[in-house]
């Protein structure tokens, strides 16, 4: 991945929707940010994670949209602060498991949550991925809504469905993505995340959103997936033609990042 390539994805992540849409690598959280260069963290933690799974991943594991507990904070989906800096007591991770060329941030206010966010979607799929022995560099992370749709009424710690007009305007950046990370393996993490891929006409194996009761599920169809997969010295990656160019938190399911 050029410098080049990674800039044009990151101005594509710049042309979020207006309405009640939280653009984490753009947009100061004003309430909940420990400061103003919170997005520019969030961006620097980004690009970090994306480099170090670059001609490495061969599994995508594509969400649905952007959770507060999760990518709204860390930069990068279905990650959460408290995985990335390594305080979760579930899975232990640590800092170069994420990238390597720099040290993970925190960039909400550590007063709302002083361990930092944890969010159970993420959780369980950086587990379970870990589990069936994928080494971190080996798979990445994104959502078919690349931003954070919240409730208004609720503020920006909170989740909501995109809706239709919000999931059409993500489709550029998920095909960017998609041309940065043209993997051999492409999962799509609940019904959303399905639909999206086939728009671009992506053949993507469709599993159990963990939420709301389907981890046990999930798990069970990610094994699955991962066990057919070839040996590492066969895999080679596969462009996928693409025309044209929900996570969900526990109460909402589809949120996963």
């Amino acid at each position: 991945m050029s410098s080049k390539s990674m800039d044009e994805f990151l101005r594509l992540l710049k042309k979020s929707p207006s309405g009640a849409v939280f653009n984490p690598w753009w947009e100061v959280d004003k309430e909940n940010d420990i400061g103003r260069n919170s997005p520019a963290t969030r961006r620097n933690q980004l690009r970090a994670y994306f480099q170090k799974r670059l001609r490495k991943a061969y599994l995508a594991v594509i969400g649905e949209a952007v959770g507060y507990r999760g990518g709204h904070f860390s930069g990068i989906p279905m990650t959460s602060e408290r995985l990335l800096l390594g305080r979760s007591k579930t899975v232990r991770l640590k800092s170069n498991d994420f990238f390597s060329d720099i040290n993970p941030r925190r960039t909400s206010k550590p007063e709302k949550c002083p361990d930092g966010f944890s969010e159970p979607t993420a959780t369980i799929v950086w587990g379970t991925l870990l589990q069936h022995g994928l080494k971190p560099d080996q798979f990445v992370l994104w959502n078919a809504f690349p931003w954070h749709s919240f409730d208004p009424r609720c503020g920006r710690l909170s989740n909501r469905m995109p809706n239709n007009s919000e999931r059409a305007s993500g489709l550029p950046v998920l095909k960017g993505f998609l041309e940065l990370f043209p993997c051999e393996q492409v999962v799509a993490l609940g019904k959303i995340a399905a639909a999206q891929l086939e728009e671009l006409n992506v053949n993507a194996d469709c599993v159990r959103h963990p939420a709301s009761g389907g981890a046990k599920l999930f798990r069970h169809q990610i094994a699955k997936i991962v066990n057919k997969a070839p040996s590492a010295r066969s895999r080679r990656l596969r462009l996928f033609a693409i025309k044209g160019s929900d996570a969900a938190s526990e109460a909402n399911p589809g949120f996963s990042s």
